[in-house]
């Protein structure tokens, strides 16, 4: 059933290989499709402005698909355990592609703001049950490098995104950014109908559906207060203090009904973890000074800089690439030192230097100083983004850690509405204050007030030629006010972080995969999923032949890593062919024929005809062997291994040390011969 160790898939039973492979793909095209989603709107944002009008509402075409998607991921992951994953899944791409439809549709900002909600609501779900179906689809051994090509997915869409909106919206129109999705979405679809078979395994929850829309309410609420207040209304004005008030109370109804839940949405428990409440308000941080910066900066670059949408993606490249390489780097060295403090220090302080050298562009930046800004601001995000959610894993206790990943994460997901509502508002309402400064006493054309010219950028052609050098000028140090305004905020991380505990890392804590870092919805899995993926990853990382090094050390005897592995493969199937199994497993015949020798020398194995099968001590030893590779599973646990640990955690290792003691993803060559009868082992 499993792939060998030339890279043939590992299909859990009763799924083919090939039907792994075409389900996994189509999942993973589903998962393009709400990453995309995510970046791509990005460069086109300026277009679609001139086009609908209305730059006071900018902000909520992002805002919108954010808050729908963040309030709808953990709805997704429930609803897919009690009613099953596929027939979720189906209608999650059925609402997104109906909303992405729409969008393309749209006449007005309020119906494009509208379409977006629905399409997020769609997307959350896409990117939550597409990751859960991969453990339906794959054994624990696997799991790691199959969620690792779902966050590759992120990483690629977070370049790929902005260069397509510019693309599409520059040789075919904005409205393409959604149509996009249609065809794509399509082919996920049929295949996922015809091809995905997975059992319907119902999982029955209590499902805070109070808890969840009091929590998007609450959101809701801070993010117009935010985007509308000085703006479309006064901050002293009833409608803004309303909405303030009815936060306010919401917030308080949601701390009382969580209090009560059986399966709270967002536990309040978990704040009296000094790490997890700290590492919640530094993710806020980010996702206000990631998403917020990487809404606007194309809008400088296109109105100010006056780049093509196509190439304000290009510009956006080394922001992309400061985020990938250093979140990699940093992901990785607090993998395998422990270390990890200095990074969300270093990555706050870095990135609120960030936004104050975007602050400094203006009309007459080069490419090489916007590039350098952008490259630092990047690098800044990068750093402490992996660590965040390594830190808040590390920090709480086994049947907390599904719950605390998802709850670092939503607090980055809402940090990113909050964000992109905040620099929407202060940039609006500075534009406003300077257009109508620079405009002032001028005699103009009808239709090119400043009020024209806060809806559509596109006009200031239109304008006199000595008054378009003011006007851009307007823009320019509008949106790049908006940064300095954001510093103070990522000052505030940098502040924080200062009060992060080092707690040692324990073994099983792994850099978190892009769908954990990048996704702007929070991560939805159970604290099961969590340790799988991680311990998948550290068998994988290891390699076979230190594996097995491990395992004859810490079982305390001097056999070659090879008859070992050797003895291991007899003890699962009862039987091995040492020609046959060097031929499917990849090993070379070589080290099969003289691991063979040590193990029959030793009295370990004797031959029957070609094949090979343990005696008494053979059997002793592997044995031996086997709960070696156990105990070092159950080590990297830490104190989630108490003598309290919950049965799915057993099984998960027990899991783990049957696939990589027993095949260690060898192809099975023939059907097994029954495992011969063991004698009563001899005492001494």
């Amino acid at each position: 059933m499993a792939g060998n160790a030339r890279g043939t898939t590992t299909a859990a039973p009763g799924h083919p290989e090939r039907g792994v492979l075409v389900s996994i793909g189509a999942l993973l095209l589903g998962m393009l499709l709400a990453a995309l989603d995510q970046t791509i709107v990005s460069t086109a944002l300026p277009t679609i402005v001139s086009d609908l009008g209305g730059l006071d509402h900018l902000s909520w075409v992002v805002t919108a698909y954010l808050l729908a998607s963040t309030a709808a991921t953990p709805l997704w992951g429930k609803l897919g355990d009690q009613y099953g994953r596929k027939k979720l899944f189906q209608i999650a791409v059925v609402i997104f592609l109906i909303g992405s439809a729409l969008c393309g549709l749209a006449q007005d900002m309020p119906q494009l703001i509208a379409f977006r909600a629905l399409q997020g609501l769609g997307g959350g779900g896409l990117i939550v049950l597409s990751m859960a179906i991969v453990g339906d689809l794959v054994p624990p051994r696997e799991r790691g490098r199959y969620q690792g090509l779902f966050g590759a997915v992120f990483g690629t869409t977070s370049v790929l995104g902005p260069l397509l909106g510019g693309l599409f919206t520059e040789h075919l129109s904005w409205r393409w950014v959604f149509y996009v999705n249609l065809p794509v979405g399509a082919v996920a679809l049929a295949v996922i109908a015809a091809v995905l078979h997975i059992p319907v395994r119902s999982r029955q929850h209590t499902i805070d559906y109070l808890g969840t829309f009091l929590i998007a309410a609450v959101a809701t609420c801070l993010v117009l207060v935010a985007s509308l207040g000085g703006t479309t209304w006064a901050w002293t004005s009833p409608r803004i203090i309303g909405l303030a008030v009815l936060g306010v109370v919401l917030a308080v109804a949601f701390v009382a009904v969580e209090r009560r839940a059986a399966e709270p949405v967002l536990p309040l428990k978990l704040f009296r973890i000094r790490t997890f409440t700290l590492a919640a308000v530094i993710s806020f941080v980010v996702g206000f000074a990631m998403f917020g910066a990487m809404t606007y900066l194309p809008t400088f670059l296109q109105v100010v800089q006056g780049v093509s949408p196509t190439m304000s993606g290009v510009h956006m490249l080394p922001t992309v690439a400061g985020i990938l390489i250093s979140s990699t780097v940093s992901g990785q060295i607090v993998s395998r030192t422990g270390r990890w403090k200095v990074f969300p220090v270093a990555g706050t302080a870095v990135t609120a230097l960030g936004l104050l050298l975007l602050h400094r562009l203006d009309v007459d930046s080069s490419t090489a100083g916007m590039s350098a800004s952008f490259l630092v601001f990047g690098l800044g995000l990068g750093l402490v983004m992996q660590v965040l959610v390594l830190i808040v894993q590390n920090a709480v206790r086994y049947e907390d850690l599904g719950v605390a990943t998802s709850g670092a994460t939503f607090f980055r997901s809402i940090g990113a509405s909050f964000g992109v509502a905040v620099f929407g508002s202060v940039f609006a309402g500075r534009l406003g204050d300077r257009l109508s400064d620079v405009l002032r006493g001028q005699e103009l054309p009808a239709g090119l007030g400043a009020d024209a010219l806060k809806s559509d950028p596109k006009i200031i052609t239109e304008l006199p030629a000595a008054l378009r050098p003011p006007v851009v000028e307007a823009y320019a140090t509008s949106l790049t006010d908006v940064f300095l305004y954001a510093a103070p905020v990522a000052l505030l991380g940098f502040v924080l972080a200062w009060f992060l505990r080092e707690d040692p890392l324990r073994g099983s804590v792994t850099a978190p995969d892009a769908t954990q870092t990048l996704a702007s919805n929070p991560v939805e899995r159970s604290s099961y999923d969590e340790v799988c993926r991680a311990l998948s990853v550290l068998g994988t990382r290891e390699g076979r032949r230190q594996t097995y090094e491990k395992i004859t050390a810490r079982a305390g005897y001097d056999l070659l890593p090879a008859a070992s592995w050797l003895l291991l493969r007899i003890r699962r199937h009862g039987w091995a062919d040492p020609t046959a199994l060097s031929e499917y497993s990849g090993v070379p015949l070589r080290v099969v024929i003289t691991a063979a020798r040590q193990v029959e020398g030793r009295h370990l194995a004797l031959r029957r005809g070609h094949d090979l099968v343990l005696t008494e001590q053979g059997h002793e030893v592997a044995e031996k062997l086997a709960g070696a590779r156990e105990e070092s599973l159950a080590e990297l646990l830490g104190d989630w291994w108490g003598p309290d640990r919950p049965t799915d955690l057993v099984r998960l290792v027990a899991d783990l040390n049957a696939e990589l003691c027993g095949s260690d993803a060898e192809r099975s060559y023939e059907e097994p011969a029954p495992r011969p009868a063991r004698r009563p082992r001899s005492v001494g």
